[in-house]
């Protein structure tokens, strides 16, 4: 993608779930790149929005409060977009093994409610949807890739594979043009720091910053990819914008694998707090899928996309931004 012409200069795009984590920083992308930006977000407290997360830009975007649930708002508002960035969720795994029928009606019926509003008011649109690494379940096959099988451990991941299918059926029958950028384990700013309901790393960094204690399950040996946030949203960029993405499914990770006790480890020497190996919750041990090895060679080969921050500079980044906004995010 050449950073001297910006991709997304001039294009109108909707972000629906643009308070949250990754929408947010998607957002503040799509701006310094010249896009016309509309966020829609609900700003359900159990998906991780927060509107501090675009107070930078917050006079350069256009803000609707609505949910993706609501058909009629979400066709209005995929009317003359260019592209839309599916980033709206319902993303607690935990929550989702509580209470499976809101899970369902926002990850299944709400992806529906927007493919439905492109297939009838923009159908020449470019979306983009958001998958995740853990709707594949446990690794069957190493490594993996996107044509390795789905056997999720909780509703959440289910729900995600199933919405994911939603889309390309869309892409296939209707001739529309969609894409699956599968994430794994991001973290960066703006990401909710504050409880372990939306993945271990960015609550890992929020006990960090405050100079506590981090509670490693078991010897923490299990194997993840980590990914800063910016390397996520561009290559949600770079599916926006290249025609060779249509119908695809891509996995968006880094490099590398490291072991959680690896990575809580860096957390501390980067950001601060220290490291204690306990016993696993039965909740949590229940939906654990051990070694996670994926790979990334599909989005490479087709998008030229690659990551470019490793863990430790992206730990630097992400301390930066929340040790003077601690209180926003934290308080």
């Amino acid at each position: 993608m050449n950073e001297a012409v910006p991709a997304l200069k001039g294009k109108r795009v909707l972000i629906t779930g643009g308070f949250g984590f990754i929408g947010s920083n998607l957002a503040h992308e799509c701006v310094r790149q010249g896009a016309q930006v509309t966020i829609y977000d609900c700003l359900d407290p159990r998906s991780g929005g927060n509107i501090q997360n675009i107070q930078e830009v917050r006079g350069e975007v256009a803000m609707v409060i609505n949910d993706i649930r609501n058909l009629e708002a979400i066709c209005a508002n995929v009317l003359n977009q260019d592209v839309v960035f599916n980033c709206a969720a319902y993303t607690s795994h935990p929550n989702s093994m509580r209470e499976p029928y809101i899970d369902i009606d926002v990850n299944c019926k709400g992806v529906i409610n927007l493919l439905e509003a492109m297939r009838r008011f923009n159908p020449e649109g470019k979306l983009v949807h958001i998958g995740t690494s853990t709707q594949i379940g446990k690794m069957r096959v190493d490594p993996i890739d996107e044509d390795h099988p789905e056997f999720p451990f909780d509703i959440y991941s289910a729900n995600k594979s199933a919405s994911e299918k939603y889309v390309l059926v869309y892409g296939h029958a209707f001739k529309m043009h969609t894409t699956v950028v599968r994430l794994a384990n991001n973290f960066g700013p703006r990401s909710n720091i504050r409880t372990p309901e939306f993945g271990f790393m960015n609550y890992f960094i929020g006990l960090a910053l405050q100079g506590k204690e981090i509670s490693v399950f078991g010897d923490g040996a299990q194997l993840r990819n980590i990914s800063f946030v910016q390397d996520s949203v561009n290559a949600m960029i770079a599916a926006a914008v290249d025609p060779k993405s249509d119908n695809h499914v891509f996995f968006a990770t880094a490099d590398r694998q490291l072991s959680v006790a690896e990575v809580s480890k860096t957390i501390t020497e980067v950001v601060g707090g220290s490291v204690r190996f306990v016993e696993w919750p039965p909740d949590r041990k229940a939906i654990e899928i051990g070694d996670a090895v994926i790979i990334n060679k599909k989005i490479k080969s087709v998008l030229g996309w690659k990551p470019c921050v490793d863990l430790r500079e992206g730990l630097l980044r992400t301390k930066e931004y929340f040790t003077p906004r601690q209180r926003l995010y934290l308080g």
